[in-house]
C-alpha cells in the first residue's frame, strides 16, 4: 500500500447519517474523508419521515427547502389511509398536511411556534441522493465511494483504516474514526460491541421477516384510492395486510409487507399480491426487492471509546413505525459533530468525546421502545373472518377495526414529544440549574430552557424566512444569550472562551418574549442546539463553566452546584 492518507476525521459509512456528519463536521470547519462500499446513492427506497428535528439540522446546513422540493408533490396528503381492500371498505382515513400546507400553516405560525420545520414526507433515497452532491461540493469533504473497510488500527495517537476497491488496498490515517456502517458495522464488530434489546416482533403484520419493494402502478390513484390517496396506504384484512407508500403521488410506491415469503418471493408473486390488495387486477411493476427484518428494538451497549464512535444503524436499530430510526442518527451526527471538532481543533476537554455515549445512548433506547410500543399496537389490531363480509357482523367488525387503525396511526402522526423532547439531563457537560424535571411525553412536546434540552424555538419577525428562527442566528460554535432589556454583560464569559479556544457567538436580544421563554438574561447554547447553562448573571469562574462544557471538568457537585445556577461560581 502506499502511504495513508491523513485526515482528521474518517466517516465509515456514507449513508444520510455519514453523509449528516460530514455536513456538521464541515460547518465545524473540520475535513474528514468518507468511505462508503457502495459505488454510489441507492436506488431502493427505504424510509421517507423527516422529522422536525432533522429538518432542523437540515436547515442549519441550508437544505431544508431543498428537500421540501423532494418527494410527494405540495398538495399530497402526508396523512395515513386504511382499506379492506383499495375497491372495496374504507377503515379509516387519516389526512396529515402535505408539504404546501405545512409552508402556508408556518407563515401564519405564532411566534413561539415548536419548530421552524415541521415534519416532512420524501423518501430516503432522494433526500440522500441530494445529500451526496452537496457533501461532494464541499471542498473539506473527500467521499470514498466504492471502497470497503476491511480492517482498522488504533494506537494511542490514530487510527489506521484500511480499505479495499478491485483488489486494490489503500490506507486512511485519521485522529478520529465514526462508525456510521449500518447493522453489521465492521467498526462495531471491531470494538467487540454488541446490540442488546429485543429483535424482530412476533407477529403478522410488519413482524419476522418482512418483504420491501420498489413498485410502479399507474393506475392505482385514477382507479382505486380516487382522491383518498395518503402518504402510507394500508390494505388490512384476514388474508393479507400490506402497506404502499407513495413515492412520488404519481405512480411509484414502496411495499412493506410480512404477507410474503422474503426469501422466496418473486416479481410474480408481489404483482399477484398487489393485486389482490386491490381487489382486482391492475398493472404493477416490479423495480427491485428485498428481505428486510422488522421490528427490532435493539441498541449497542456502548457507542464507542477511544478515538472510535458508533452512530446511526451501527449503534442502534428500529421496528420502521413511527419513521425513528434514520432521524434518530441524524441527531446522534449533530451530536458527535462539534464534539469530533472539538477534539480535533484542541479545545475538548478530556471527557468530552465519552459523553456522546452518555447523552445519546439513553435516547437511543427510549426512542427504539416507542417504535416497538408502535409497532406492537400494529400487530394487536383485530382482523376477523368476517371483516369484509357485508353483514351486520362485518360492519361491526370494520367499525372495531378502523378504531382500532385509527389509533395506532394518529399515534404513529403525533409524535412531536419523540421528535423534540430528547433530553440530556445528567449530563457531565450539562450544568443544571436545579429546576424541576421537564416532562417527556409521547405526543407533546414541552418546550423548556432547563439545560440539557434542546432550546425553545422562536421566531424573531414576522417574515417566517430564512434569518427569521432563532436557530438561524446560533454560531455553529457555542451562542451565548443576552436576553431583556437589561442583559447583564458577557465578556469574563468571552474571554474565558477566547483563553480556551472555545468558539462562542454572542448574539444579544432585548425582545421580552424571548427572556420569557428561556426565564433567565444568560443562555448558554451547545453547537447542538441543547442548553448547556442559563443564569441571570455571569458566574464568578467563567473558566470553570467552560471547562464543564466542554468536557473539562466532571463530578455531580460541580455539574449541579447552586453557586454555578445562580451565577457565583
Amino acid at each position: 500500500m502506499d502511504e495513508p492518507l491523513t485526515t482528521p476525521v474518517a466517516v465509515v459509512g456514507g449513508g444520510p447519517v455519514g453523509l449528516m456528519l460530514a455536513l456538521l463536521l464541515d460547518r465545524q470547519g473540520v475535513s474528514c474523508v468518507v468511505l462508503n462500499s457502495q459505488t454510489g446513492v441507492p436506488d431502493q427506497p427505504r424510509g421517507s419521515t423527516h422529522n422536525a428535528r432533522t429538518m432542523e439540522h437540515y436547515r442549519t446546513l441550508g437544505l431544508a427547502e431543498r428537500v421540501r422540493g423532494l418527494g410527494l408533490p405540495a398538495g399530497h396528503s402526508a396523512g395515513i389511509s386504511f382499506f379492506t381492500r383499495y375497491n372495496a371498505h374504507e377503515l379509516a382515513l387519516l389526512p396529515w398536511p402535505g408539504s404546501g400546507e405545512v409552508l402556508r400553516r408556518r407563515v401564519a405560525s405564532d411566534r413561539t411556534d415548536p419548530s421552524p420545520e415541521p415534519m416532512h414526507r420524501a423518501n430516503q433515497m432522494y433526500v440522500e441522493r441530494l445529500l451526496f452532491d452537496h457533501a461532494a461540493s464541499r471542498p473539506r469533504i473527500t467521499l470514498c465511494y466504492g471502497w470497503t473497510v476491511t480492517a482498522l488500527h488504533e494506537s494511542a495517537e490514530h487510527v489506521d483504516v484500511v480499505a479495499e476497491r478491485d483488489g486494490t488496498l489503500r490506507a486512511f490515517r485519521a485522529a478520529f474514526v465514526a462508525g456510521c456502517d449500518g447493522g453489521h458495522s465492521l467498526v462495531r464488530r471491531h470494538l467487540g460491541v454488541r446490540y442488546q434489546g429485543e429483535g424482530a416482533l412476533d407477529q403478522d403484520i410488519l413482524g419476522r421477516r418482512s418483504t420491501a419493494a420498489h413498485l410502479r402502478a399507474p393506475t392505482l390513484y385514477r382507479d382505486f384510492l380516487r382522491g383518498r390517496g395518503a402518504w402510507s396506504n394500508w390494505v388490512v384484512n384476514a388474508d393479507l395486510a400490506l402497506n404502499l407508500i407513495a413515492l412520488n403521488g404519481v405512480d411509484e410506491f414502496f411495499l412493506l409487507t410480512s404477507s410474503v415469503d422474503p426469501d422466496a418471493a418473486t416479481d410474480a408473486e408481489l404483482v399477484r399480491l398487489v393485486q389482490r390488495a386491490a381487489g382486482e387486477p391492475l398493472p404493477v411493476e416490479v423495480l427491485s426487492h428485498r428481505p428486510w427484518t422488522a421490528g427490532a428494538a435493539l441498541v449497542a451497549e456502548s457507542f464507542g471509546t477511544g478515538r472510535i464512535r458508533l452512530a446511526g444503524d451501527a449503534a442502534h436499530l428500529f421496528t420502521p413505525n413511527g419513521g425513528f430510526g434514520m432521524n434518530t442518527g441524524v441527531d446522534d451526527a449533530a451530536n458527535l459533530a462539534w464534539k469530533l471538532a472539538a477534539a480535533v481543533q484542541g479545545w475538548a476537554g478530556p471527557g468530552l468525546l465519552d459523553t456522546y455515549g452518555i447523552e445519546r445512548r439513553p435516547v437511543a433506547l427510549r426512542n427504539t421502545s416507542a417504535a416497538r410500543t408502535l409497532g406492537r399496537g400494529l400487530g394487536a389490531v383485530d382482523r376477523p373472518a368476517w371483516l369484509e363480509a357485508d353483514t351486520a357482523a362485518g360492519e361491526a367488525a370494520r367499525a372495531r377495526t378502523g378504531a382500532e387503525l385509527a389509533e395506532y396511526g394518529m399515534r404513529t402522526l403525533d409524535t412531536l414529544g419523540v421528535q423534540l423532547g430528547a433530553r440530556y439531563d445528567g449530563s457531565p457537560i450539562v450544568a443544571g440549574d436545579g429546576s424541576g424535571p421537564v416532562p417527556d411525553s409521547f405526543a407533546v412536546y414541552t418546550p423548556s430552557a432547563v439545560p440539557g434540552g434542546r432550546a425553545p424555538h422562536l421566531w424573531l419577525d414576522d417574515r417566517r424566512t430564512a434569518g427569521s428562527s432563532l436557530f438561524d442566528r446560533l454560531g455553529p460554535g457555542f451562542t451565548l444569550l443576552r436576553l431583556g432589556p437589561g442583559a447583564p454583560r458577557a465578556g469574563r464569559i468571552e474571554a474565558a472562551a477566547r483563553a480556551r479556544g472555545v468558539p462562542l457567538r454572542t448574539l444579544t436580544l432585548d425582545d421580552p418574549l424571548a427572556r420569557e421563554t428561556y426565564e433567565r438574561d444568560l443562555v448558554l447554547i451547545r453547537p447542538d442546539q441543547h442548553v448547556a447553562w442559563r443564569a441571570d448573571r455571569e458566574p464568578g469562574d467563567p473558566a470553570a463553566l467552560l471547562a464543564l462544557v466542554t468536557g473539562g471538568l466532571h463530578g455531580t457537585a460541580a455539574r449541579r452546584s447552586p453557586a454555578m445556577a445562580r451565577g457565583r461560581w
